[in-house]
């Protein structure tokens, strides 16, 4: 599935092109702030409240990372 996420996201097509039932699904998902965040700083224009999202979902993503992996390894081999 995260193979997927870059290509329903900002990547390719502007969030405002992309149809109306699809927006929310592009614009709330972890790759469209990192993408906009890269996009802003690379050209010099305004990230906004993109890089504190990118943050966020790194930070979120790195606790779940975290606690799946810590859990499994605690699991007992059967």
């Amino acid at each position: 599935p995260l193979i997927l996420l870059p290509l329903i996201s900002s990547a390719f097509t502007p969030v405002e092109a992309m149809p109306g039932w699809f927006r929310p699904i592009a614009e709330y998902q972890p790759f469209t702030p990192a993408i906009e965040t890269l996009r802003g700083l690379l050209l010099g224009t305004e990230i906004g409240h993109n890089g504190w999202l990118a943050l966020a979902w790194s930070v979120a993503l790195t606790g779940l990372g975290y606690y799946w992996s810590t859990s499994m390894f605690k699991r007992d081999p059967k």
